[in-house]
């Protein structure tokens, strides 16, 4: 079972100044739910409620979500939490392509020349992965489990070292060791920039059925030097894809949770 220390490390960025961005327009295709994942309860909670919760209590109140699908189930959600005043809802279209869509549709954002948490709309978590992720020393961090489910599913963080080499569903550079992304992301502010610029290259050359992921890979074996990535492997979390993650995620997860305001 994972530990429950809690990280009271200064944070590496000004609270004040990062802005929040949560991916939520997908389908949710293979779980098979008409309403956006991030409504889904968790003991009397959405997950849109929780990661709100999560970025407050860790100093983060500027929060801008992309939405698609059901785009009026997640503005009740913010309505019935009493967040509607308090976020930016950012509206994806083309939300039936891959997500690398939905992050192009915050390349505004994304370029505003402030730091950014990118972060999946469909996992669930606890505000001590928040409070890590802000507090990671690297200039540009993401979030690594050691423990990883076989096969191609899991996006996967490679380091040989302690330095990143690749990012990938299926990695293509040799590697010693590797872990499971979260799919939470922290970034300077002129590599965001840099990140709205990759997303809208790949878009508008007709590349928008990719994952974001793509993008961040390309940042990241550009400037290696310049990423980190910050061990989570004693936090509960899981992402939602699955109605088996649906079950685990009620039965083990939600059991484990802690809500820590640092």
């Amino acid at each position: 079972m994972r530990g429950d220390a809690v990280d009271t490390r200064r944070p590496a960025v000004a609270l004040g100044s990062v802005c929040a961005i949560i991916l939520a327009a997908g389908v949710g295709r293979r779980l098979g739910v008409e309403a956006p994942k991030v409504t889904l309860d968790f003991a009397g909670k959405s997950l849109l409620a929780r990661h709100i919760a999560a970025l407050n209590a860790n100093g983060v109140a500027d929060i801008a979500i992309t939405v698609g699908h059901r785009a009026d189930l997640i503005r009740d959600e913010l309505e019935r939490i009493g967040a509607a005043g308090r976020v930016t809802l950012i509206d994806n279209p083309r939300y039936r392509e891959g997500s690398i869509v939905s992050l192009w549709a915050q390349r505004a954002r994304l370029a505003a020349g402030t730091p950014v948490l990118l972060m999946d709309g469909d996992v669930l978590c606890d505000s001590r992965m928040i409070a890590r992720l802000l507090r990671a020393p690297a200039e540009n961090a993401l979030l690594f489990d050691r423990a990883i489910d076989p096969g191609d599913e899991p996006v996967k963080i490679c380091l040989r070292g302690g330095d990143i080499v690749d990012f990938a569903k299926i990695p293509q550079r040799p590697y010693e060791r590797h872990g499971e992304s979260v799919g939470f992301f922290r970034f300077s502010a002129d590599m965001a920039a840099a990140l709205a610029e990759r997303v809208a290259a790949y878009v508008e050359a007709g590349r928008g059925a990719l994952e974001y992921e793509a993008a961040i890979r390309d940042l990241i074996l550009a400037h290696p030097d310049r990423f980190g990535c910050e061990d989570i492997s004693d936090l509960p979390w899981t992402e939602i894809d699955f109605d088996f993650d649906v079950v685990r995620a009620r039965q083990d997860i939600v059991p484990r949770l802690q809500e820590v305001v640092p």
